[in-house]
């Protein structure tokens, strides 16, 4: 995965920066989300390891699959990882570009993993009390995960805070040992 994060990497950039100067990043969004969905085929992630499907077979799969929503340069795009080997990156390449769309738009995404399910309120108390904290706009993706017996566990970002009953039994194991 960090392999693959790290040839996806100047691909994002490029993209997010032709996006940003065009003021065209929500047209790139959709595009690349639509990209992605192609590339998520089950019979197009066979194509993607056949050795004998070329680029040019590839993109008019795309092209096809995609039909108008395939503008002349998300082609131009799927046309370059084609040639270069790497549509199996896109989503990787997807996930990058939107993280520096949040960036510069000034917006972060809080993963939120609790033992027990946060009821509205309280995702708006936490979303609240993170947008303090962070200086950006927060939403929220919550998840629950009974094994972490209480607390949760918060990710945003860089930034990460286990305050679970599970991670500060594993720290108390640890100053223990």
């Amino acid at each position: 995965m960090l392999e693959t994060d790290t040839i996806a990497r100047p691909y994002a950039r490029a993209v997010f920066e032709l996006a940003r100067e065009d003021g065209a990043a929500a047209e790139w969004s959709a595009g690349l989300a639509l990209l992605q969905g192609i590339i998520a085929d089950a019979r197009m992630r066979r194509l993607l390891g056949d050795p004998r499907a070329t680029p040019e077979r590839l993109l008019a799969i795309i092209e096809a699959a995609g039909g108008k929503g395939i503008t002349p340069p998300l082609r131009n795009f799927a046309r370059v990882l084609a040639a270069a080997g790497r549509l199996p990156c896109l989503p990787q390449i997807v996930r990058q570009f939107e993280d520096l769309l949040a960036a510069a738009e000034g917006r972060v995404e809080a993963r939120v993993i609790s033992a027990a399910k946060l009821k509205p309120a309280q995702q708006r108390r936490l979303a609240a009390a993170l947008a303090r904290r962070l200086g950006k706009k927060v939403t929220l993706a919550v998840a629950v995960d009974d094994s972490l017996i209480g607390g949760a566990i918060i990710r945003a970002g860089d930034a990460a805070l286990d305050a679970s009953t599970r991670g500060r039994l594993r720290a108390l194991a640890d100053a223990l040992a």
